[in-house]
């Protein structure tokens, strides 16, 4: 049997993204599990802020987005110091998106003190060959966080996920600084299906041009 053709002759950093719930974590270890490479992913679980956050979010909206930005810098930092973008790299986060929390989340003398610092890091975050991002519906993700069971998101309501939803459709109608693969999970979800990987693995080495929106239909 000939071994399956890998996008990743020509994708050699590749980003997959999209709301929490989503499956852009699943997805990304999938793909290395299947072509190797390097994973590249968010820990939550070191965000000493992250809990405090989801229980008080006007107190906390800082200090969690805050650590998560200079952690996702640290890095892609340290990657771009051992020269590991020679390799295969998969990551489940895009620093450029990192803005889309803040905004959401904080208020104008927060945010604006927190762009300040963005902009000052953003330079030395690196840009993927490829971005996969993945859609859902609101009401997806909350059955899919819901049915995850980690504690500390249990109280994560469908009106956040719809605010969510929206600004992660805003930056990417407007995002064109890589070749962009718009996946609709609903009915295609590469995250959780066997069959369903193949299929996005032959649209990825099939894909043209800069932007492709890959769904199943109805």
């Amino acid at each position: 049997m000939n071994a399956p053709v890998s996008p990743f002759e020509r994708y050699r950093h590749v980003v997959v993204e999209g709301p929490i719930g989503v499956g852009k974590t699943s997805l990304a270890r999938r793909l290395a599990e299947r072509f190797g490479g390097t994973l590249v992913l968010e820990e939550p679980g070191e965000n000493p802020f992250l809990e405090r956050f989801y229980r008080d979010g006007r107190r906390y909206a800082l200090p969690a987005q805050l650590f998560f930005l200079f952690q996702r810098v640290g890095q892609l930092r340290e990657l771009a110091q051992r020269d590991l973008f020679s390799q295969v790299m998969i990551g489940d986060f895009l620093l450029d998106k990192d803005p889309l929390f803040a905004r959401l989340t904080l208020d104008d003398d927060e945010l604006a003190l927190y762009q300040q610092i963005f902009d000052s890091l953003r330079p030395q975050s690196p840009v993927p060959d490829l971005v996969i991002y993945l859609q859902a519906r609101p009401e997806t993700l909350h059955e899919r966080v819901q049915r995850r069971g980690v504690p500390m998101e249990a109280d994560i309501s469908e009106a956040y996920l719809r605010a969510l939803v929206d600004a992660y459709s805003r930056f990417f109608h407007h995002y064109d600084a890589a070749p962009l693969l718009i996946v609709n999970t609903e009915h295609l979800n590469p995250a959780d299906s066997d069959e369903d990987l193949d299929l996005l693995v032959r649209q990825l080495v099939e894909m043209r041009g800069r932007r492709v929106f890959f769904s199943l239909g109805q």
